[in-house]
């Protein structure tokens, strides 16, 4: 695989973060959530947010 441009770089450490953030917004919505189905939308959407991170995170390897 090709070595990632500083550019590159940068926008991929932002793009990480930004995953990050919206896992934690997500959880804690989940949190509040009264309606157990949409809690568990929210649970769903916030690990698949991690999943995507946890993938990105590996170009950086």
């Amino acid at each position: 695989m090709s070595q990632l441009t500083q550019s590159e770089l940068e926008t991929l450490r932002k793009v990480i973060g930004e995953h990050g953030m919206i896992v934690n917004k997500l959880e804690a919505y989940a949190e509040q959530a009264q309606d157990p189905e949409f809690k568990s939308i929210l649970q769903f959407d916030a690990q698949d947010a991690r999943n995507a991170q946890q993938q990105l995170m590996s170009f950086l390897q």
